[in-house]
């Protein structure tokens, strides 16, 4: 008697459910409330690890907007047949575009004794005086950046040279052809550093023989952008 009372109240709930749907106009069983108020929660639940991202900040030096620069160097002088001496002179550049620019550049210097000089006193050279000018283009080759610490960075760039000129050496004046490479390093948008290395060829025949001299520079100097 009492598991056929049970299984009549089951039957007139399932009736009353099926009633129910079919007034609503859905053959699909609700969520119930206990159930979807968890899934809001789960959703809304705050991730358990919270990344902490410390940004840093940074102060790069950035190239002047003007397209002019000037400035000096002083390096060493090595003189085939003459030895190594101080050089010095000034620069100034034209940037025509971001990565290429043309350069013009005056230097001083004087020369040393040659080995006919000081073993054979063949030569004496009366004028002692050295100098010479070229222009040249000049291509950005690999420009980057320097980091200083944790918050500073200087913009960088390695880039090639070459052009022509003219060299007085031992009072007479030589067409001279000049390539080489440099380095850059821009402390302010106004100031940049340089270090380079050139080679100046020109045709020689002060000790009796003419041949090709090749003149190796180094130096290292300091422009301004105005």
């Amino acid at each position: 008697m009492e598991s056929g009372l049970r299984i009549f109240l089951l039957i007139l709930c399932g009736m009353y459910n099926m009633l129910g749907f079919a007034a609503n106009g859905t053959d699909s069983v609700p969520v119930p409330p206990v159930q979807s108020e968890s899934l809001k929660s789960m959703i809304q639940q705050e991730p358990v690890i919270q990344p902490e991202i410390k940004r840093r900040q940074v102060t790069e030096a950035q190239i002047d907007t003007e397209n002019f620069e000037i400035g000096l160097f002083a390096g060493l002088l090595s003189i085939e047949d003459f030895g190594s001496k101080p050089v010095y002179g000034a620069r100034l550049t034209y940037h025509i575009t971001e990565d290429i620019f043309f350069e013009g550049t005056l230097g001083f210097s004087k020369l040393g004794q040659t080995s006919q000089e000081v073993f054979s006193k063949t030569l004496n050279f009366s004028d002692r005086k050295y100098s010479y000018y070229t222009g040249a283009l000049g291509y950005n080759l690999l420009p980057g950046q320097a980091y200083i610490g944790r918050n500073t960075t200087f913009n960088t760039a390695l880039y090639v040279v070459a052009g022509i000129g003219s060299t007085k050496v031992a009072g007479e004046t030589r067409f001279t052809a000049m390539y080489g490479s440099g380095y850059r390093v821009v402390l302010k948008d106004w100031l940049a550093l340089h270090a380079n290395v050139r080679d100046y060829v020109y045709s020689i025949d002060v000790t009796g023989k003419q041949k090709k001299a090749n003149t190796i520079e180094i130096s290292l100097g300091a422009t301004y952008f105005f």
